[in-house]
């Protein structure tokens, strides 16, 4: 079944959906970034429900619930190792993992930031390629999921995943 798919530029924790995704590490500490927001949103017990839950290969994903925030539930997918680096393989991976939990939690709609391009140092021109093309790919599988977010907090991986949105595979 087709979703929807949309870019947009804005703070992660303030997106209308059912679920957000944090990029991770395999062990679940939230420190900067786009972890360090939803942390800082929604509380510490989003960490420490995470980290009960970790670790995991990179390129998995685990829920927890959202503290405070206003969501269902918060997928942590690991982007990363405890080196802090990732690839396409992780950042592909880790995608597919977060829509399979949407999937099985019968969410309809979440929000992905840019995985990797923070801490993990991964070009955020690649990753648009690499996650649009993932979430792309999964839509024949997905029964449940009706929209998919990408949220991104500035005007460059905004206009990067825009462009890779609009290009036909």
């Amino acid at each position: 079944m087709p979703y929807k798919i949309e870019v947009i530029k804005g703070d992660i924790t303030q997106v209308d959906a059912e679920a957000i995704v944090n990029a991770a590490n395999n062990h679940f500490w939230m420190g900067a970034g786009v972890a360090g927001a939803i942390k800082r949103a929604g509380g510490d017990i989003i960490e420490k429900e995470a980290i009960k839950k970790g670790p995991v290969l990179p390129g998995e994903a685990v829920f927890t619930t959202a503290g405070k925030l206003n969501y269902k539930a918060v997928i942590h997918a690991a982007v990363m190792g405890q080196d802090l680096h990732t690839s396409d393989k992780y950042i592909r991976q880790a995608t597919i993992s977060s829509l399979n939990i949407a999937e099985k939690l019968n969410f309809h709609s979440l929000a992905f930031p840019a995985f990797g391009t923070g801490v993990g140092g991964f070009p955020m021109k690649a990753c648009a390629h690499v996650m649009i093309r993932a979430v792309r790919g999964y839509e024949t599988q997905a029964k449940n999921i009706e929209k998919v977010i990408f949220c991104l907090f500035d005007e460059y991986g905004y206009k990067l995943f825009t462009e890779e949105l609009t290009k036909e595979y």
